[in-house]
């Protein structure tokens, strides 16, 4: 962007930018929400394993995201993405559709099945969602300006998992993956017109780098411990809608008005990011987040109104989980002398670890549940006592101590 639009983001540039974050959602929300379930329920994976899978996958995605984050500069750096992006979205598209009509029946051909499905699925998945982070982030300007590009895209992701979460139930998976390809094409072709940053004659910086960046540290400790609190839930969601509530037909309800308030609420939390100041509204929206899942805990089965206005209510906390912390770590980079080089090297270990809270959350709660006595469809006492403290409490202790992190190193130590 030119210096005379440092300071703006128009709507139609939000537009062309932030429309591939759409198609991303069709991926995130069936892969981490509605797979476990698919391959425990239909097919009759046993969780142990199918933790240990997604454990490994989700490990090893983690662990090439930075490397993919480097790739990513090396990219923007040049002029012209003519092949990588359609490569990388058809490879996405083809994955997708894999995980969720596999070939094999047998359960030792289909965890190998599998796990080369996710492999693929995510590699692919993490090139664009990388690329598209650090395009945003090397738009540079002000801490309000980078709110904005944020929500423009998550923004856009939302109304996609709003759409994912309803599509499956109402059309199924096919649909879904047919709607995804639509989706990553039209996303593509607006990113081609989307504001670019300029690029960079200087060469991509060392993967450590972002190491020896001191606030970096601390913002990814305190990402860490949200990202473990948000992902439990989202592991373990179907199960508790399912055995605790009873209430296996509403799902798509629950999923489209969590996300569905967490798209209303995004303009709300521009306008307290402009008040408080960006990690104050985070904060905020952690202490939003632990009071409804606190509440939670005490829903039982039938609590169909209770329990929407939980969807509703941490959706809405949601939204500052969205619209901040990849704000926050913009800033961190320009204060850092590092901006319009560094970008993809940063969000590539940002990434690695939005990775490794998924893969900690199937690859532990999932096992750490089935020796508690839980399985798919068991609603005893016990088991139910185990999955609502692993669904409500557990995540409440991870937000609590995500907002102490992020008090005393960003909040009390700002004016």
């Amino acid at each position: 962007m030119t210096a005379d639009r440092a300071a703006d983001f128009a709507a139609r540039d939000g537009l062309r930018y932030g429309t591939l974050g759409l198609a991303l959602a069709f991926v995130a929300l069936p892969l981490y929400v509605h797979l476990p379930a698919h391959y425990a329920t239909r097919f009759g994976l046993p969780l142990a394993s199918l933790g240990a899978l997604l454990l490994a996958a989700r490990a090893l995605d983690a662990f090439v995201d930075p490397w993919i984050g480097r790739l990513c500069d090396r990219a923007l750096g040049r002029p012209g993405l003519a092949w990588q992006l359609p490569l990388a979205a058809l490879l996405l598209a083809a994955g997708f559709a894999g995980l969720f009509f596999p070939l094999p029946r047998e359960p030792a051909a289909l965890l190998a099945w599998a796990g080369a499905g996710l492999v693929l699925t995510y590699l692919a998945y993490s090139f664009l969602a990388v690329l598209h982070q650090a395009w945003g982030a090397r738009l540079g300007g002000s801490a309000g300006k980078q709110s904005r590009v944020v929500a423009w895209r998550e923004g856009f992701a939302l109304v996609g998992v709003v759409s994912a979460s309803l599509l499956p139930s109402a059309a199924g998976f096919g649909a879904t993956a047919v709607v995804l390809a639509i989706a990553l094409a039209i996303g593509l072709l607006l990113l081609a017109t989307a504001p670019r940053p300029a690029a960079s004659a200087e060469a991509p910086v060392s993967l450590a780098l972002a190491w020896r960046v001191p606030e970096f540290r601390r913002l990814l400790a305190v990402f860490l411990l949200n990202g473990i609190a948000a992902a439990v839930p989202a592991t373990l969601l179907l199960f508790f809608i399912d055995d605790r509530l009873q209430l296996p037909a509403s799902q798509g309800l629950f999923l489209a008005s969590y996300f569905a308030a967490a798209v209303i609420s995004l303009p709300l939390w521009l306008r307290v990011i402009a008040r408080l100041g960006q990690a104050r509204a985070w904060g905020l929206g952690m202490l939003l987040s632990i009071a409804t899942f606190a509440w939670a805990a005490a829903l039982g089965a039938g609590d169909r109104g209770g329990f929407l206005a939980v969807c509703i209510a941490s959706g809405a906390a949601l939204g500052a989980d969205l619209a901040v912390p990849g704000a926050l770590l913009a800033g961190v980079i320009q204060r850092a002398g590092l901006a319009g080089r560094a970008e993809g090297a940063f969000f590539g270990w940002w990434n690695a670890a939005t990775k490794l809270n998924l893969a900690l959350a199937a690859g532990l709660a999932l096992p750490l549940l089935q020796a508690l006595g839980y399985a798919p469809g068991q609603r005893d006492p016990q088991a139910l006592q185990a999955l609502t403290i692993a669904y409500c409490l557990l995540p409440c202790a991870f937000k609590l101590a995500a907002a102490a992190l992020l008090y005393r190193h960003f909040i009390a130590t700002t004016p």
